[in-house]
């Protein structure tokens, strides 16, 4: 994400007592998740929390607690999936064993785990896997590459997107219910939106 938002001043918590009980207590969980990890070991989050850094380009602890704790609940209830290409794990298997391929990676090319990588050896890594050319072959046998990089990748932009520190900092005034929009022409915002500043 940019690191340079358009509404610097614009906290869209301030609009949370606009927000029904019901959501208030959503988004508020985002803001103050419970940090408690129940799929992943201590090494496992911190090589996911690395790669969610990456893959939205930003290090806010806060959208990143919330990221980590996202996917590991994801992982640990395993509500199922929508769609799984035949012969790809499913997404609790794919992504320990993915991290697992990741750690042997970099150990075995750079005799470092990947955690203590260089940020642009990691991301050229991150590449390679989401082109199945993640090297050396034979620690990814049984494991699908891009798969694993698009599920990270998902898992990872559903999370961010969901913060409310990424809704201000992009300008997103949360939720309209039950105050719904009252100025609905291109161009117009309601009072309570974000204005830009820049």
């Amino acid at each position: 994400m940019a690191r340079h938002s358009h509404y610097p001043s614009f906290d869209v918590m301030k609009e949370r007592h606009e927000w029904d009980d019901h959501t208030q207590t959503i988004v508020m969980s985002r803001v103050k998740p419970n940090n408690a990890l129940h799929f992943f070991t201590p090494p496992e989050a911190g090589m996911i929390r690395r790669i969610a850094s990456l893959l939205v380009d930003d290090e806010t602890p806060e959208a990143l607690d919330f990221v980590l704790v996202h996917i590991d609940r994801t992982m640990h209830r395993s509500p199922g999936e929508s769609q799984r290409k035949a012969g790809v794990p499913e997404a609790p298997k794919l992504l320990r064993a993915g991290l697992h391929a990741l750690e042997q990676a970099a150990q075995a090319l750079h005799s470092s785990s990947f955690a203590d990588l260089d940020a642009d050896i990691q991301r050229q890594y991150l590449q390679d896997m989401s082109q199945s050319a993640a090297k050396p072959k034979g620690v990814w046998t049984g494991i699908p590459q891009a798969e694993l990089f698009r599920k990270l990748l998902n898992l990872t932009v559903e999370a961010y997107c969901s913060h409310p520190k990424v809704w201000s900092d992009i300008g997103y005034a949360g939720p309209a219910y039950p105050r719904g929009y009252v100025r609905t022409q291109m161009g117009q915002l309601d009072p309570w939106e974000a204005q830009p500043e820049q």
